[in-house]
């Protein structure tokens, strides 16, 4: 499953994000797999963050990860530059509402591929 989050940064902070997200923990990375995380990619515009995020199930991989130290920590350091996350239509994972797909509108047909 894919799915869209938007988050925005502190003021000032633009920079800084962008240095620290050059390269994650190895404990990170090893910590979003084993959640059934397959792919995260993050655009920044501004503050706004847009993550798109390939995973076995999103719901499950935020569970996983509320247990595990790896997250923990990068979630506190995170704490210093992103502001929030805004609230997507499921407010369990705060994922966006799909708008739109080509693929899917012009019956190209399989499953989405993230690019």
């Amino acid at each position: 499953m894919r799915i869209a989050l938007h988050s925005v940064l502190r003021e000032g902070r633009e920079e800084d994000y962008d240095r620290e997200h050059a390269t994650v923990p190895g404990d990170l990375l090893e910590a979003l797999l084993r959640a059934g995380v397959r792919d995260w990619t993050i655009w920044r515009s501004g503050r706004h963050l847009f993550h798109l995020v390939d995973a076995d199930d999103f719901a499950r991989a935020l569970d996983v990860l509320a247990g595990d130290p790896a997250d923990h920590a990068w979630q506190r350091h995170m704490a210093a530059f992103v502001e929030g996350f805004e609230p997507g239509a499921d407010e369990r994972t705060g994922a966006l509402s799909k708008v739109w797909n080509l693929r899917e509108q012009s019956g190209a047909g399989g499953e989405e591929q993230a690019t």
